[in-house]
């Protein structure tokens, strides 16, 4: 961690504003481990020029309640900057999640993250004055929304470099606020913290071979009635049921459960949980995910059956998401 400032930064953010032993213990070793790989990525170079070369404005205002994470500076600052900071914010292609204005630089992501945001903020317990962390936070979106609605501070983490990046460019603007992302992957929580009052995994559960190991991730990471909120591909089906695709599943290699609402909600109570809820369950359509100037791949289009959107392009049942609510019982299970 010492070769690398953020990080050393990032540490020091989260010993001021969540200064809990346990916690700090454990960032000592997960960071101590991480692999040396990860400082050696060769896009790293490019992506830190890029950074490198943000102009040097200054945050008049902000906005995270509302679906545009918005900074803003002096009007004149803004306009003479765009061009440069245009250039640099788009050399961190691709953007997967936002939408973001960064000084009058509207950055249209892949995902309308705030169209899931506004599905799950009506139901969440309020985030004022609470401890949070985003498991899968890919470039810290999210994080900002929920500084927004009050938390009193949030940690990231994310194995990929390039939402790091992108996390970056924001905080560069913001370095005191109580926001910190680190490229970590949800197994390192190997160990009880329990010290977040709320923990979001979105977008995680189906990636992982062992779901259930992953849910005692999240449950070693809460308080004692704490709150999750995990949002996942499920199938339609009232039975305790998984699709495990063979190959790929709309295009991704990396899926190796589709859970239906029954099994998840068995799983949540088997490893720590009650009080589970879902509070939605929506499709994913073209207008949530597609290709845009920010995000150049292919996208949701391309993994849909040509004339039917309610198939993947391997067969499967189109991408169906839900939110689940979850309540930590009191004493943690023993590790699965």
């Amino acid at each position: 961690m010492a070769r690398d400032p953020f990080l050393v930064a990032m540490r020091a953010c989260l010993d001021a504003a969540l200064p809990e032993p346990a916690l700090a213990a454990w960032l000592d070793d997960a960071l101590a481990a991480m692999p040396a790989a990860w400082f050696r990525d060769g896009r790293r170079a490019a992506w830190e020029a890029a950074l490198a070369a943000l102009p040097p404005l200054v945050v008049h205002a902000t906005d995270f309640a509302r679906p545009l994470v918005r900074l803003r500076g002096e009007a004149w600052a803004e306009a003479a900057a765009r061009p440069a900071l245009t250039e640099s914010l788009m050399a961190l292609h691709p953007w997967r999640k936002g939408p973001f204005d960064l000084f009058g630089v509207e950055i249209d992501a892949e995902w309308r993250s705030d169209l899931k945001w506004a599905r799950l903020a009506p139901h969440i317990a309020p985030l004022a004055g609470r401890r949070v962390l985003d498991v899968g936070c890919g470039n810290g979106y999210y994080a900002w929304r929920m500084l927004g609605a009050g938390a009193r501070c949030v940690l990231g983490l994310d194995p990929g470099v390039l939402p790091l990046m992108q996390f970056r460019a924001v905080r560069r603007y913001l370095p005191h606020a109580p926001v910190a992302l680190l490229p970590l992957p949800s197994a390192a929580l190997d160990r009880p913290l329990a010290c977040f009052d709320t923990v979001f995994s979105m977008g995680v559960l189906y990636h992982r071979r062992d779901p259930l190991a992953h849910l005692a991730e999240l449950r070693r990471a809460l308080a004692a009635d704490g709150e999750l909120v995990l949002e996942t591909l499920v199938i339609d089906s009232a039975a305790a049921e998984a699709l495990e695709p063979a190959g790929r599943y709309a295009r991704m290699p990396n899926v190796w459960q589709v859970p239906s609402p029954a099994l998840v909600t068995q799983w949540l109570i088997a490893t720590g949980f009650d009080d589970v809820r879902v509070v939605d369950v929506t499709p994913t359509r073209v207008a949530e995910q597609r290709r845009t100037p920010w995000m150049r791949f292919e996208s949701l289009d391309a993994c849909l059956a040509p004339g039917d959107a309610t198939r993947t392009v391997e067969g499967h049942p189109a991408p169906l998401r839900a939110i689940f609510l979850a309540r930590a019982t009191a004493a943690a299970p023993e590790p699965l």
